[in-house]
């Protein structure tokens, strides 16, 4: 179960819970005080869950307990015409590239994915707003997508990139997001393709989205398009590791 204490970090012991919540990741992400007590939040969790529980599973449920109406947060309906073609044709041309520093580049359909080994597990999206949902998932597992790229020995992060843009424009700025090899190669990372026993919906981030579950939603990024291999994070977006994070969200958002 997330950690009570590291919730009231996150969203407001002394009077944080105060302000008002998303539509507006964004009204936290500008507020000062939040971004001083999420990177303090930010170290103390990675330090604790890195020492103690690298590879711990985060926590999985039955049946009975998956969420009768499971929350769409962030974009639902990418505007981005490469998007939109591809949606239209069923995703039947989609490619999932995974490139940077590898030496087999990848370019993945959907039936390549569901080809691979997968997993099915049922757990807990924890919100940065405070509200969580059940869901059931099931998709190929990051760990053996990088084993088939084979990654170099400089590369220390994986980069995200996402067909959509929060603003649901065009010209919008792509979500991204990133996250290290630990949490990579994690038994339950996996490039989702199905929830609740069906095909990924628009609003959830079909085709794929990466589902992440010991860390906060807004790292679970949706609609994937690309994983990039680096080595530094520095050179992208505004540097911070994200479309959140570079507005003032922690990098590590781990419950």
């Amino acid at each position: 179960m997330p950690n009570p204490d590291r919730r009231r970090l996150l969203l407001g012991a002394g009077g944080l819970a105060a302000l008002p919540l998303l539509g507006s990741c964004d009204s936290l992400a500008r507020n000062e005080q939040v971004q001083c007590t999420l990177a303090t939040a930010e170290k103390a969790t990675k330090r604790s869950q890195r020492a103690l529980a690298r590879q711990a599973l985060a926590p999985e449920y039955e049946e009975k307990d998956i969420s009768d109406d499971f929350r769409a947060n962030g974009s639902v309906d990418p505007a981005a015409a490469e998007y939109r073609a591809l949606r239209a044709n069923n995703f039947r041309d989609y490619r999932l590239i995974v490139d940077g520093l590898v030496e087999r580049p990848l370019a993945l359909s959907l039936t390549d994915l569901r080809r691979m080994p997968s997993r099915t597990q049922i757990t807990k999206h924890d919100c940065v707003e405070g509200w969580t949902s059940i869901g059931k998932w099931k998709g190929a597992r990051l760990s053996h997508i990088l084993r088939q790229a084979r990654l170099r020995p400089d590369a220390k992060y994986l980069v995200f990139h996402c067909f959509d843009a929060l603003s649901q424009t065009e010209d919008g700025e792509r979500y991204y997001t990133s996250i290290d090899l630990v949490d990579a190669f994690h038994e339950q990372t996996i490039l989702a393709y199905e929830m609740n026993d069906e095909i990924l919906p628009i609003k959830h981030g079909a085709p794929i989205r990466l589902r992440l579950e010991r860390q906060l939603g807004y790292k679970m990024a949706k609609y994937v398009k690309r994983i990039e291999a680096v080595e530094s994070f520095a050179h992208i977006g505004r540097g911070k590791g994200g479309y959140w994070e570079d507005r003032g969200y922690e990098w590590y958002a781990g419950v």
